[in-house]
C-alpha cells in the first residue's frame, strides 16, 4: 500500500467514528498526478446526492507532463464508487445531527487501484481542542522529565 496523501486537519479538527474505504473514479491524468503525489485535502468532504456519494474540494494539480488540452480540472467533483448498501447505510447515519463525511488519506493498494480512505466524523468543539493541546503539552513534559532525570 503507497500512501499518497494524509488529511492531517481531520485528526485535529474532527472526532472519526468510522473509516471507509472506497473507490474513486479518476481520470488519466489525475492518476498520474496522484502517484507523484501532488494532492491537497484543504477544506475537503463527501456529499450524498442521488445516491451516489461525490468527493468535493479535493484538489489533484495538473500533470506537467500533458498538454492543456488533455489535463483535468484540478478541483472537479470526484464520484466515489461505494456498494448501494454501504451508501444507504452512511445516509442514514448521516441524517444524525452533527456527522459529515470527510476524506483521510488516498493510497494505491496492492494492485496499484486508487483508494480513499473516508471517515465518519463529527466536528469538534473549541474546548475539546484545547484540552487535547494541553494533554500532548503535559505527555511531551513528561517525556522531557523522565529524560533529563535518568
Amino acid at each position: 500500500m503507497k500512501v499518497v496523501g494524509v488529511n492531517k486537519k481531520a485528526q485535529r479538527d474532527f472526532e472519526i467514528l468510522e473509516r471507509i474505504e472506497a473507490g474513486i473514479a479518476l481520470k488519466g491524468t489525475e492518476v498520474k498526478s496522484l502517484r507523484e503525489g501532488r494532492v491537497s485535502f484543504k477544506d475537503s468532504f463527501c456529499r450524498i446526492k442521488d445516491g451516489e456519494v461525490w468527493l468535493l474540494n479535493l484538489h489533484i494539480a495538473p500533470y506537467d507532463h500533458a498538454s492543456k488540452v488533455f489535463n483535468h480540472d484540478p478541483e472537479r467533483p470526484r464520484k466515489l464508487l461505494l456498494h448501494k448498501r454501504e451508501i444507504k447505510r452512511l445516509t442514514g447515519k448521516l441524517q444524525e445531527r452533527g456527522l459529515t463525511l470527510i476524506p483521510t488519506k488516498i493510497y494505491f493498494n496492492e494492485r496499484g487501484i486508487a483508494k480513499v480512505e473516508l471517515a465518519l466524523a463529527r466536528g469538534k468543539r473549541k474546548y475539546d481542542k484545547r484540552e487535547e493541546i494541553k494533554r500532548r503539552e503535559m505527555e511531551r513534559r513528561m517525556k522531557e522529565y523522565m529524560k533529563y532525570s535518568r
